[in-house]
Formats: structure tokens, C-alpha cells, sequence
């Protein structure tokens, strides 16, 4: 049953399929497909390019002349620096009684197909040309990962999964329950649907079952112990919804967004007591620099709202942060905080490939098991099943590339890469079939951090996010191995694939991820005796990392940065920890959590 043992776990075989999910090292092709007229839709006139904004010489913030931003709004009160999966909702809900300006640095997603179709959900991720939607970025653990750089965010190049956070979560947060719960649907009404749910996961919710990841709790929301189905940001034809459409529900006559704007720092009045952030200097899509200004009258702030990277990458170029560390890059300090870049974490994820030898429909996630054993099961499936996804050049994330990481570094020519890629595409179309289960840490204990490299915006800083480096975290991914093991083999799975999967298959399962260059760390021969080695050999991610400006050390609770009036950091890089499963549910009711709080505290009600 299933495909021969010859193509089964032939190590290009596996490598060109793994890569595609795992770590953006998946089937792109041209950039230009993504990348069509970025034309806003009628239902967003306050959208423009950041070069048409108009310039006047005034007086800076800091004494000197520069190139001023002026509104025919007049000022404004609420400069939000990325419009992400935060900043969208946050910017519709002030627009209600306040002048908002957005600062995005990418562009729109809404004529972007790669963004637009779940089945482009892996182009969009590989596409490193400067004009896409996803950053990509390697970790210094040797991981591959990436950031949104589009209008809506993470929500642009996510795998659509929503699902809000416990009431634990919330109440450990600080949260007003009442208002969480008002706005979470007021971002589902949007955006979010229940899922049509795929063959593939509708095995894995069995076979989840079938292992005692129980109850079954059906189509929930709410994060709850057991086997669910979740909602999604995808409709029922693969379309995707995303934070950017939530900018509908605003005041547009109070808003303007501006893409291809990338913010260079925050800029500050220092000659009070306390620095007073009173504006930003950005430039656009031309290289030309502008300051946009904050309205004098009170109550008017910055928010920052750019990810758990760009939030504690902008406070440390502005000269919020560690003072030696600024001192070094010669930035101007501000305000010293040890902890701004502290506390990055991501959760860790490994993947067990289950290859079929019948046509497998195409889903990303929709189910999954909340263990209390701290992991989380899901399921992906479908993908690279066209002639074009086989046989075309994967752009510079792809195994063509990847596959030079195990070639000693005077071997590895253009003659070595095309060797590579002559192999792939003898390989045969049904090679190309099947599905993930996934494993994702709950709740790590293991922390790095965020450090600059140089002083320019584009350019990603340092990131360490230590995987595994507290025990509790391998034992928990040596944990979720061992369920995803018994899944695999329970009847109701075997039944759906038509595999049948005994133990010395499933190791052979495990030995492809292994070969598979899924990221940069050094792979051990003993990966698959040992479990607590697979999973530091073949941990990737799944995107749900957060901190580096986290609650308490960077901001207060009401996210004001401390030590600075006028500043706040609104986005996922102030968690602790990951709400839920997936956290876009979360950041985007924060988002119109946090708007609503503010209004509330500037009108009295």
C-alpha cells in the first residue's frame, strides 16, 4: 500500500515536500503573480501611497528643519506605526472621534493573489522579493522564519486558524472580561467563518479522538481541553479575509493609511522631565523622508503596533533600551530600559510528513487537540500538487538553496544545484501527495532575545528564540512526538489515508524530517533512537513567536511605554506567552480592545 520505499524516502523526495510547509522553503514562483496594481478597493479611499502625502518646511520636533508631514485633516491624534493585525482594528475603532494616521511599510493585500487564495499560502511565504507580502528571517538557532510586511499583517500569510484565548489567559492578562467578550465578535462578524472541513482533518480529529485527546467539543471558539474545530479566515472557496477589512468599520473621514511607509524611528521632546514622544520620521516608497506629527492637545499618542520584531526593533532605534547596547550603535538614548529585545519566545513546532498514494484536498489548519500534556496537535495538508510546483525554480528559500547546506563549501556550485534540480523533477507526480501532523510547544520556557545589528529599519535585527533550552520544553515536544506517533497508527487514520503505519514505518516517517533541510541546525545519527534529539534537530516554527516589549519590564499595563509620555506598544510582542492556539484571534480583539479602552478613558465613558 502507499508509494514504494524508493520514492518514499528518497531524501530529495522529502526534502521538496517538507519545505513547502514547514518554513517557507516552498514552491514559489514568480514574485510578479503577487505582486499585481495595488489599487485599494472603493471601500477604502483613505488608502494611498506614502509619496502622496504633501510636505511643508516647518520647525522639527527636535529644533532643526525637516521635511514635515501636514494633513488636510489638520493634526493628528493617534499615529499607529504598523498596519498589522493590531494596528487595523485599533485605527478603525479611534477613527470614531479621532484623527488617525497609519504608517505601513507594505503594501495592500487586496489584489494580491498569493495573499488573497489559501492555495498560494506557500508562494506567499517564499516570495523574497521586496515587494511581498512576507519577510523572511533566520534566527541565529539556525531556524528559518518570517514577517508580515502588508497591510493586515500576519493575517495576510497566516494559515487562517482563529481561535480566541482562555479565560485564564484573559484574566491573567488583566483584561476587562466584559469588553473581551464584546470584542472578539465584533472581529468575527468580519471575518470569521466555520470551516468546511477537509478529509485530512477530519482523520486527524478522529484519530485524535481515538488516542484519548478528548472530548470532542465540535466547532468552538473557545479554548478548551479535548479535540475541536476551529474558525477561519478563509471562506469556503479558499478566499481569504484578512485584519486590512476591518479598516471598513472606521470613520474615513477621520483616517489616513499610508503603505510603503516604513517608519525609521520615533522622534522625541526631551527637554521636560520626561522625554514626550511628539512625532515619527518615515520614508517612502522613493527613499524620501518625511515627519508626521502628533497633535499638540492631550491625550494625543504614538502607538506602535509593528510584531513582535519591528515594536522592540523601532523603541531601540528611537534610543528606548539597554544604554550600552544603543551606546555601541551610537543611537541617542532616551530612555534606558534593560528589558526592551528581552523575553523573545517562539513555540517551538516538529512535523511528522504522511505521504498518500491518492489525491489529498488541500487544507491548512481546522482542527485541533488541546492536550494537557502542554502541546498542541494539528494537521496541513495537500500542497505541491501541480506540474509547475515540481518542476519550477523555488526562488532563494528553496531546496535548491537548502540543499547546499549539507555540501562542503567548495562543492557547492551551480553544477551541484542543478544537479539537485534535475533530480527533483524526475520525480513522480504522486510523490507529491499527503498531509502534516503537527506538534506546537504550549507554553515554552525557553527565552532569547532581540539584539540590532545596525541602525537601518529594512534590515532584520538578531533574534534568538534558545529552543529547547529549558528541559520542561523537550519533554513536553517528546510528549506531543509520542501522540502524533499513536495517531498515525490509530484505525480511523489508517482507514482515511488507506496507509497502513506500523513502527518501523513510522521511523522512517521520522527519518525524513530528519534529511529534510528544514532549517540550518547540524542533524545527529541517532534522531529517531532518540526523541529528545529529533526534536532539537528538527524544530522549525510556526510563526507564534512574541515579547521583546513585554508587560511589566517595556510597557505598563495599560501598554504606556515606561519612562516616556505619549508612547504605547499595542501588538503580540507584549504577551508572556502565545493566547490559545494561535494567537491572530487575540491580537485582533486586542486591537479593538485596546481602541475602546482609550476612547473610553479620553471621553469618560
Amino acid at each position: 500500500m502507499g508509494l514504494p520505499p524508493s520514492v518514499l524516502f528518497n531524501p530529495f523526495f522529502i526534502t521538496s515536500l517538507l519545505l513547502f510547509f514547514t518554513n517557507s522553503l516552498v514552491f514559489a514562483t514568480s514574485s510578479s503573480q503577487g505582486n499585481k496594481k495595488e489599487t485599494p478597493e472603493y471601500k477604502y479611499p483613505f488608502i494611498r501611497r506614502a509619496s502622496t502625502f504633501s510636505t511643508s518646511s516647518k520647525g522639527s520636533s527636535d529644533g532643526g528643519k525637516s521635511s514635515s508631514l501636514s494633513s488636510s485633516r489638520g493634526s493628528y491624534e493617534y499615529i499607529i506605526v504598523g498596519g498589522g493585525t493590531a494596528g487595523c482594528p485599533l485605527a478603525a475603532t479611534l477613527s470614531k472621534k479621532y484623527n488617525v494616521l497609519v504608517l505601513e511599510r507594505g503594501g495592500v493585500p487586496f489584489n494580491n493573489f498569493n495573499v488573497s487564495y489559501m492555495q498560494n499560502f506557500h508562494i506567499s511565504l517564499a516570495d523574497t522579493s521586496p515587494t511581498s507580502a512576507s519577510q523572511y528571517f533566520i534566527s541565529t538557532d539556525g531556524v528559518y522564519n518570517s514577517r508580515a510586511r502588508v497591510l493586515g499583517g500576519g493575517t495576510c500569510i497566516n494559515a487562517g486558524f482563529y481561535t480566541r484565548a482562555s479565560s485564564s489567559y484573559v484574566k491573567r492578562a488583566g483584561w476587562d472580561t466584559k469588553l473581551v467578550n464584546e470584542s472578539y465578535p465584533w472581529v468575527e462578524k468580519q471575518l470569521v467563518h466555520k470551516p468546511k472541513l477537509a478529509p485530512w482533518q477530519k482523520a486527524v480529529r478522529d484519530a485524535l479522538l481515538d488516542v484519548g485527546v478528548s472530548p470532542f467539543n465540535g466547532f468552538t471558539y473557545d479554548h478548551k481541553y479535548g479535540t475541536k474545530v476551529g474558525g477561519t479566515i478563509f471562506e469556503a472557496n479558499g478566499r481569504r479575509h484578512t485584519a486590512a477589512e476591518l479598516l471598513s468599520s472606521s470613520d474615513p473621514n477621520n483616517l489616513d493609511v499610508l503603505i510603503h511607509a516604513t517608519v525609521q524611528r520615533i522622534t522625541f521632546d526631551t527637554r521636560g522631565k520626561r522625554p514626550k514622544a511628539v512625532g515619527v520620521i518615515f520614508k517612502d516608497e522613493n527613499g524620501k523622508q518625511h515627519e508626521a506629527l502628533l497633535s499638540k492637545r492631550r491625550g494625543s499618542e504614538i502607538i506602535v503596533s509593528s510584531g513582535a520584531i519591528g515594536s522592540p526593533q523601532l523603541l531601540l532605534l528611537s534610543g528606548i533600551g539597554p544604554k550600552e547596547d544603543l551606546k555601541k550603535l551610537n543611537i541617542s538614548l532616551v530612555h534606558h530600559n534593560k528589558f526592551v529585545g528581552k523575553g523573545m519566545q517562539d513555540n517551538p513546532m516538529n512535523t511528522i510528513f504522511i505521504p498518500t498514494k491518492k489525491h489529498v484536498e488541500q487544507s491548512l489548519i481546522q482542527t485541533v487537540g488541546i492536550t494537557k500534556k502542554g502541546v498542541y496537535i494539528e494537521a496541513s495538508s495537500g500542497f505541491g500538487q501541480t506540474n509547475d510546483s515540481i518542476l519550477c525554480h523555488h526562488g532563494l528559500l528553496s531546496a535548491e538553496i537548502g540543499q547546499l547546506s549539507t555540501i562542503p563549501p567548495k562543492q557547492r556550485t551551480q553544477e551541484a544545484i542543478q544537479r539537485y534540480k534535475d533530480s527533483k523533477q524526475d520525480l513522480p507526480f504522486e510523490a507529491f501527495k499527503g498531509g502534516f501532523i503537527l506538534e506546537k510547544i504550549a507554553l515554552p520556557m525557553s527565552k532569547g532575545d532581540l539584539k540590532l545589528i545596525n541602525t537601518n529599519i529594512d534590515d532584520n535585527p538578531n533574534v534568538t528564540f534558545n529552543y529547547f533550552s529549558h528541559p520542561q520544553d523537550l519533554r513536553r515536544c517528546v510528549e506531543g512526538i509520542r501522540i502524533m506517533e499513536s495517531l498515525v497508527k490509530s484505525v480511523n487514520f489508517t482507514n482515511t489515508i488507506g496507509i497502513k503505519l506500523d513502527e518501523e514505518t513510522t521511523e522512517k516517517l521520522l527519518n525524513m524530517s530528519v534529511k529534510a533541510n528544514i532549517n540550518l541546525i547540524p542533524k545527529h545519527t541517532n534522531d529517531t533512537k532518540s526523541l529528545e534529539q529529533f526534536c532539537k534537530d528538527t524544530v522549525i516554527t510556526i510563526w507564534h513567536y512574541h515579547g521583546g516589549c513585554q508587560v511589566g519590564k517595556v510597557v505598563a499595563h495599560d501598554y504606556r511605554v515606561f519612562g516616556v509620555d505619549r508612547l504605547r506598544v499595542v501588538d503580540g510582542s507584549t504577551f508572556r506567552t502565545s493566547p490559545g492556539t494561535n494567537p491572530q484571534a487575540t491580537v485582533m480583539m486586542m486591537g479593538r480592545y485596546m481602541g475602546v479602552k482609550i476612547l473610553r478613558e479620553r471621553l469618560g465613558r
